[in-house]
């Protein structure tokens, strides 16, 4: 049996190039038979451009699981190669925002951390930087909001990457003794979104905001912005 088809939140459709605001909880990517935003893509792409259900959809970048926001899809291996070669080469702005439990006292800052994925596990951590397997991860932030929820201090943050390490803004805020609202696997004690018996469907107040790259044909600047989750609604507007 398919899984569902849920409506597509479409940013962006231009020629071999198509993005999309996915929701938290849903994979990126997962085996047949196994609801994702791949296959809602490619079922999109089937109704709107008669593409077959295997039809070619190439990833050139992910999210996690619990984390919202825009994801970028190239319609032909070409289109692809070139969106990826600039993901590798860091030639592309991507630009996300989290809420955070407690207050992140100086406006910006960076933290510079050394981590590893844990073998056999579906998680990171920090390490020495003499571990063989330790890569350091570099981390921008700039506070747009402190607020108190429920009695509880919590600070907006808009973050920006050197470094794409697993998990990275989510161990980095939580070592930093700022764990993302609602991740659990990295320390938060605070209830955020939809309550799911299954851990893996619920989500977390990070949100890939926006992100500025160049078309793979006319190679012209994209920038698209992707719009808060509803369940953001019960946080503070930053100003």
């Amino acid at each position: 049996m398919q899984p569902s088809i849920c409506p597509l939140s479409l940013l962006y459709n231009d020629g071999p190039v198509l993005a999309v605001n996915k929701p938290g909880g849903l994979l990126t990517q997962a085996p047949p038979g196994i609801d994702s935003l791949e296959y809602r893509v490619k079922m999109y792409m089937r109704e709107t451009e008669g593409r077959g259900e295997n039809g070619y959809l190439g990833i050139p970048h992910r999210l996690d699981r619990p984390v919202s926001g825009v994801i970028v899809f190239g319609k032909n291996s070409r289109a692809t190669h070139r969106l990826s070669e600039q993901f590798e080469r860091r030639e592309i702005d991507k630009t996300y925002w989290a809420v955070v439990q407690g207050t992140v006292e100086q406006d910006t800052g960076t933290w510079i951390d050394f981590v590893r994925k844990v073998p056999d596990e579906p998680r990171a951590e920090i390490t020495a930087p003499i571990n063989p397997d330790a890569r350091e991860a570099v981390l921008h932030y700039l506070v747009l909001l402190r607020f108190v929820q429920q009695d509880r201090p919590f600070t907006r943050l808009e973050i920006k990457l050197e470094t794409g390490r697993m998990h990275q803004i989510r161990l980095q805020c939580s070592t930093h003794g700022h764990p993302v609202a609602g991740d659990a696997k990295y320390g938060s004690d605070f209830p955020f979104g939809n309550f799911f018996d299954d851990e893996r469907r619920r989500e977390i107040a990070l949100h890939s905001r926006s992100i500025v790259f160049r078309h793979p044909l006319t190679k012209e600047p994209v920038r698209l912005t992707a719009p808060l989750p509803e369940l953001w609604n019960g946080f503070p507007v930053a100003k």
